[in-house]
């Protein structure tokens, strides 16, 4: 067979299996409405249920904290979808993703881009949507930070008016914007619901993974079993958070440079390989057909990868 028509072929399976891997792990493993309903007219008795039922959730307990362990700093994707606030399922996103790949993939073979170019294209492709629900989250949760520290103003302001605290929560979610509203008003509905108030601030930090956010619930959940000036506090835990966000504006002014030289510094190589890729493949096909220029590339990818992490280091300043 042509080996123009092998490599599309062969991108669109390795597509579709990592389409088909991604489904399989994230599939929905609940109980099901058969169960419930064969319990219900006696089919099924409710202890074997009811055992079925514990034996999954310990299952599934096992697999998170396995799944944690392995990767404690990855979000889930229940709570990817949850902090960014997408108004999309996670099968639209994987179906858009693939579609995307398989685009990528044809583009490039009709550009007749060098056939080990094809799956970079097409993964490239696949990424987009899942950048774009990180993009969203980022952008969700800076905008939620900012609000903090009015939030806390009109919090204090509240409780020095005579309002509860949980009277407070709510004039928070109707004076704000969202995304702060929202998550202020869920707290004030699951509270109202019979949810303690600790509990559901606590739910809320799960939710919004904010450091500022979780200094306020701290002091709350102190103030109340040891007593105090929750105002004072509320007004003193607002200063502190624009005293922060103003030295963070100074830090990323100083550090604009060095971040921009970042970019170029590492934008640049890829750029102009592309660059003379299209121009004058010839002059660049040693990168990859001579073992010297397999040599070199490897080690500029090495390097650019040391670069990349150095760089981070010196201009990501924690304020």
């Amino acid at each position: 067979m042509n080996l123009t028509l092998i490599v599309p072929i062969v991108s669109f399976m390795a597509v579709a299996g990592l389409v088909g891997l991604l489904a399989f792990v994230f599939r929905d493993t609940g109980p099901k409405s058969s169960n419930r309903l064969d319990v219900l007219i006696g089919k099924k008795r409710k202890d074997d249920s009811q055992s079925d039922i514990l034996k999954k959730s310990a299952f599934e307990s096992d697999k998170r904290s396995f799944i944690e362990m392995l990767t404690p700093k990855i979000p889930s994707l229940e709570k990817l979808f949850e902090q960014a606030e997408a108004n999309i399922k996670p099968g639209a996103l994987f179906a858009a993703a693939a579609v995307l790949a398989v685009g990528g993939m044809t583009v490039s073979w009709l550009a007749k881009v060098p056939w080990f170019l094809t799956p970079l294209a097409g993964l490239m492709m696949f990424t987009i949507p899942f950048l774009w629900l990180l993009w969203k989250r980022s952008s969700r949760l800076k905008k939620f930070a900012a609000q903090m520290p009015d939030a806390m103003e009109l919090l204090a302001r509240a409780l020095r008016a005579g309002q509860s605290l949980g009277a407070g929560l709510h004039t928070v979610s109707e004076e704000m914007p969202n995304p702060i509203a929202k998550e202020f008003g869920r707290v004030y509905e699951e509270q109202n619901l019979g949810i303690p108030l600790e509990e559901a601030m606590l739910n809320m930090c799960e939710r919004v993974p904010n450091l500022d956010l979780r200094f306020f619930v701290t002091s709350v959940a102190i103030q109340r079993q040891t007593g105090g000036d929750m105002a004072e506090i509320l007004d003193k835990i607002g200063y502190v958070v624009r005293e922060r966000y103003r030295i963070l504006g100074q830090v990323k002014a100083l550090t604009g440079e060095g971040r921009l030289s970042g970019v170029v510094l590492i934008a640049l190589p890829f750029s102009l390989f592309g660059f003379m890729l299209h121009i004058k493949p010839d002059y660049v096909e040693k990168l990859w057909t001579d073992p010297l220029g397999i040599k070199m590339s490897v080690v500029a990818l090495v390097l650019q990868v040391l670069g990349a992490i150095s760089i981070k280091k010196i201009v990501d300043i924690k304020v």
